[in-house]
């Protein structure tokens, strides 16, 4: 077996870890918007020849695959898929310890092929006939389980990962980038190698500054049920007595619980929320450790539909290798933005009769939204008032809406949410055309943000701490409406790019979001169609050529991986 060289262009590898990676549809190892980032971090990082690697667990039974019946009713399955068909299998094996046995743990290899280079990604698994039946299903499931299940497996992605790396040849200067708080436990592991044959045991605090100059830590939500916590009792049960005690001497255990975002924090020199407004929340959050922000994007050749991909090659080449030339796309003739999003939208409104039977015409404005269904991402706000909806589309223009996404099988909250859609739908009838698809996963968002006319985003402020959809709608020329939260903050000139839905409490957002699409966004639709083309060839130039992955892993190269000055110091005083 071939080990590709830790060393490539750069004398420091980036070790990536992560929950959950979305690479291919086949591979249903990503929940949502988390995943999909990591899998476009490293496709964008092999695009620039960036010294990468990337951990994350097998999740033999992916996260779950959603079922929903005629009253939207959510029901689960396991989403099977086969690694042998897929990875290649390595021969190294490593041992975590948890509840003081040892768990064996071996790796699969997928390799992400980019324009410059390629980044092998390692996915864990305890499926071994030499571990328990129970330790065989540590690697099945992503976010399933009860905290005992969730804390072993982040064990084993934190202790296992930096195990498997070693095992395979991976020595020198690394970086390890946490992609949320999930892998926090490699920092416990680092300490313990940085402390091994010492007498005493005992870390001082130049050795936990040794560690924090090898961390880097992205936080992604200010949701607090977003941030893993773990009863202290659970975490010396799976832990053991010595490493507790290490997190206890290293100041790293908060109010006698594990909390894996603090853990990161402690160990993380460089810390940067994923948009400008969310690294302000995060500071509130977190108020003694310095918060930068780099904001999220999207692998622009990935979430770009085939007519657009056609359509950029022809007129601005360059696009491919630099994305920073999607702002030429202002010179791209409206009619030719108009010719490639219908063939877009004819794709979209195809897969939509194949999965429905449904048959949506193509002259309507058609609007979109789709994510992870739960409360604070209020998919259902825009049908608070389904007699406003029917009256707009009657004054005004049709209007037409296609939505999808998947509640967590213990978020009632969520499944609620889409019950009430299909409520809504009922009510609606013909007059607004509503369908939901089953299952919102990579090839469903491919085809969804780039036919839709109207992307519709309606967190609840300020709990979105970035969102991408509306990104990758960019791409294909598909303008936004949305709460001014998350990246919309820095992506929103309005009228140009798409339009805000104006703050305060839900009644006035309700009333903003029905205003603007019944005396702004329909009327400019129907009325002058080039005007609306305007603004779809602004959001390529603009927001399209700027919120990407290839700017995003740029500005981690120079921020935080190879930073020109040493970043803030976190003082012992923070702790």
């Amino acid at each position: 077996m071939e080990i590709i060289p830790a060393v490539q262009s750069q004398s420091v590898t980036v070790a990536y870890f992560s929950m959950e990676v979305g690479l291919e549809p086949g591979i249903p190892t990503y929940s949502g918007g988390l995943g999909v980032l990591a899998g476009d971090t490293l496709r964008s990082a092999a695009d620039l020849g960036v010294s990468m690697v990337a951990v994350t667990l097998l999740h033999r039974q992916g996260y779950f695959r959603q079922h929903l019946d005629a009253w939207g009713n959510q029901t689960e399955s396991p989403d099977l898929w086969n690694p042998e068909a897929i990875l290649e299998t390595l021969a190294p094996r490593v041992a975590v310890t948890l509840e003081g046995r040892e768990v064996q743990v071996r790796a699969w290899r997928y390799l992400v092929h980019g324009l410059s280079g390629q980044v092998p990604i390692y996915f864990l698994d305890t499926a071994l006939p030499e571990n328990s039946h129970w330790d065989q299903t540590l690697t099945d499931f992503l976010y399933g389980g009860d905290d005992h299940y969730r804390l072993c497996q982040e064990a084993i992605l934190g202790f296992g990962g930096v195990a498997i790396l070693k095992a395979l040849g991976w020595e020198g200067k690394i970086i390890y980038h946490l992609n949320e708080g999930h892998s926090a436990l490699l920092a416990l592991s680092l300490l313990e190698r940085q402390i091994e044959g010492r007498g005493d045991k005992i870390p001082q605090e130049t050795d936990v500054e040794a560690i924090r100059k090898l961390c880097v830590f992205t936080t992604h939500t200010p949701v607090p049920a977003g941030h893993d916590q773990y009863s202290w009792e659970m975490a010396q049960q799976v832990l053991g007595a010595e490493r507790a005690a290490l997190l206890e001497a290293t100041q790293s255990g908060f109010d006698k619980s594990l909390n894996m975002t603090y853990l990161a924090l402690r160990f993380a020199h460089y810390i940067n929320g994923v948009a400008m407004r969310h690294g302000e929340v995060s500071l509130g959050m977190f108020p003694r450790y310095p918060m930068n922000a780099i904001t999220n994007g999207v692998h622009a050749f990935t979430w770009t539909s085939p007519p657009f991909r056609n359509l950029f090659d022809r007129r601005i080449p360059e696009w491919r290798h630099d994305n920073f030339y999607l702002r030429y796309a202002v010179g791209i003739p409206l009619h030719e933005i108009q010719q490639a999003h219908t063939e877009a939208k004819r794709r979209l409104l195809a897969e939509v009769e194949k999965q429905t039977s449904v048959r949506l015409p193509e002259d309507v404005m058609t609007v979109g939204f789709a994510r992870r269904a739960t409360v604070y991402k209020r998919l259902d706000l825009l049908f608070s008032d389904p007699e406003r909806l029917k009256s707009i589309s009657r004054k005004v223009g049709p209007l037409q809406i296609i939505c999808g996404g998947k509640a967590h099988p213990r978020d009632e909250g969520g499944k609620e949410v889409i019950r009430h859609i299909f409520r809504a739908a009922q009510l609606l009838g013909d007059t607004v055309r509503v369908v939901y698809l089953e299952n919102y996963d990579m090839s469903l968002a491919q085809i969804l943000c780039a036919g839709v006319d109207l992307w519709l985003n309606t967190p609840h402020k300020p709990l979105e701490a970035s969102g991408t959809s509306g990104m990758k709608a960019a791409l294909n020329g598909v303008p936004s409406l949305s709460v001014l939260d998350g990246w919309w903050i820095e992506g929103h000139v309005e009228g140009i790019t798409g339009w805000s839905i104006e703050e305060g409490d839900s009644s006035s957002e309700i009333a903003s979001l029905y205003d603007k699409l019944e005396r702004v966004i329909l009327p400019l639709f129907y009325g002058k169609p080039l005007g609306f083309a305007e603004v779809m060839r602004s959001s390529i130039s603009l927001n399209g050529s700027f919120f990407n992955t290839q700017r995003m892993v740029s500005q981690y190269l120079n921020n935080a991986y190879y930073p020109l000055q040493e970043p803030e110091r976190i003082t012992k005083e923070a702790f």
